[in-house]
Order: structure tokens, then C-alpha cells, then sequence
């Protein structure tokens, strides 16, 4: 009852949802609120994509919104190119309500499919289930300083520890459908033997995100040189340190 509730709305016109809260519920807004829903929605292009509105009392507890463009939250899905909600979506969440989006469900899809490959590629060869989610959930996090520092260096943990389910339901068909894996639902257990050949880790890296493969080749093809992104994970991925250097990449910045 004391924790904050974080909800997010993905809307397709940004202005006009502003536009209708700010009569409805003017007092949620900063001092923002006197720019008025345009420049708002402005504003909230900037960064992540995502406007907040916090410390908002609600139904006798404290809640926060953010709003985001459909358009906006398919790209981060997709791409991750700053990975800030389809990192909370990498994780157990309460859908309220959604539309008939084909294009917004595949993207949801693809981010959970792009979790898996990522931590495939940073995981060792074989893995317990834990070890999965608590790579999936530290996706996010990674290049976090306050992962390292502090008490929220537990947060990951605290996130999977409690969830374990929620995480098996959310990620068991796309688990089943990985020839690498053998997932025991009733179980509860994961085995896999993931492919750390060259052939193998060329093929996940070519399957991730854009902008994760982007930040990878960067951190590896040297300056001046124009190479395209195919060859240089190609190289990637004859590389001892491939699972390394894809940790480097999505904790580089954004």
C-alpha cells in the first residue's frame, strides 16, 4: 500500500491526450502547464520519449504516469534506442487495457525476443532459469551507477526473486519455441546448451536490436574505418569476449 503505483499510457495523438488531461487534471502538471499541450508534447519528445507526471494522489494512495507515442514506444520496442519502457516491458507488468495494434503487438514480441538473444549471448553456455531473468532484468540497469553503488545494487534481484513466475509466464512460449532450450514449465526448470560458435553468436548478434548493434560495432571498429555493421559482428563473433563486448555495448550510453 506504501509503494508507489507506475503507470505508463501509450496514446497515438500525443497534443490531444495532453490537451484533454490538462482540463481534466490540470494539477497533476508541473509549472509546465502553462506551455500549454503542444509544447508539452514537445518537451516530451526529448530524451526517453516519455512525459511524467508524479506524486499524483490517487484512490487514496500516491501513483505516477508517464505518456508515450504509440510510435515512440514501437520504436524503443523494435530498437531499443533508449531501451526506457522496453526495458520496464522486458519485465512483468499489468496491461490495463490495449488496442488493436498488430504492429505495437509484434513490437512487444520482438523486445522480448531481443532479451532472450541478448542474454544468450552474455550468459555462459549452459544456465539455470534464474540466471536468465536475472540477465533479462539487469538489460535495463546495465551501465546504471546506481546498480553498483548502494542498496539498489539488489534491485535486480528483487525484482526476479519475488516474480519468478510472472517471468516464466512471460517468456515460456518464446522459450519454447528456442531450439536451444529445454523448458520444463511444470518443473519449473530451464536447461540449455546455447551455441557459442562463431556461426552461432554471428547469427544472435545479427538478430538484435539496431541501435545495440550499433553501439557493439562502435566500440570495436576503429575510427576512420568503413566497415559495414554485417562485417564487424562478424568479427564480433569470433571474438573470445563477444558476450563481454555485447555487456559493453548495452551499457554504453544512450
Amino acid at each position: 500500500q506504501t509503494n508507489m503505483l507506475d503507470f505508463v499510457f501509450a496514446v497515438d495523438d500525443v497534443v490531444t491526450w495532453h490537451m484533454t488531461n490538462l482540463s481534466k487534471n490540470r494539477s497533476h502538471y508541473s509549472f509546465l502547464k502553462f506551455f500549454g499541450p503542444k509544447n508539452i508534447s514537445t518537451i516530451q519528445g526529448y530524451g526517453a520519449g516519455i512525459y511524467y507526471n508524479t506524486l499524483v494522489p490517487c484512490n487514496g494512495r500516491m501513483i505516477k504516469y508517464g505518456v508515450i507515442s504509440t510510435d515512440a514506444l514501437i520504436e524503443d520496442l523494435f530498437h531499443w534506442n533508449t531501451l526506457y519502457v522496453a526495458g520496464r516491458l522486458q519485465k512483468p507488468v499489468k496491461i490495463l487495457a490495449q488496442n488493436e495494434n498488430s504492429r505495437l503487438q509484434a513490437a512487444l514480441v520482438s523486445n522480448l525476443k531481443s532479451a532472450v538473444l541478448a542474454s544468450f549471448l552474455m550468459l555462459p553456455e549452459s544456465f539455470s532459469e534464474e540466471d536468465l531473468f536475472l540477465q533479462i532484468a539487469g538489460l535495463s540497469y546495465s551501465g546504471d551507477f546506481r546498480m553498483i553503488i548502494g542498496e539498489d545494487r539488489f534491485k535486480v534481484h528483487n525484482i526476479v526473486k519475488p516474480n519468478i513466475a510472472h517471468f516464466q509466464k512471460l517468456y515460456s512460449s518464446i522459450l519454447q519455441g528456442c531450439p536451444q532450450v529445454v523448458y520444463k514449465h511444470q518443473q519449473g526448470r530451464l536447461e540449455a546448451s546455447i551455441d557459442k560458435s562463431p556461426e552461432g553468436q554471428f547469427t544472435q548478434l545479427m538478430a538484435l536490436p539496431k541501435t545495440l548493434q550499433q553501439k557493439i560495432t562502435a566500440l570495436v571498429n576503429p575510427p576512420g574505418k568503413n566497415r559495414d555493421v554485417e562485417e564487424i559482428l562478424l568479427q564480433v563473433a569470433h571474438d573470445p569476449d563477444c558476450g563481454y563486448l555485447v555487456h559493453q555495448g548495452r551499457s554504453g550510453p544512450v
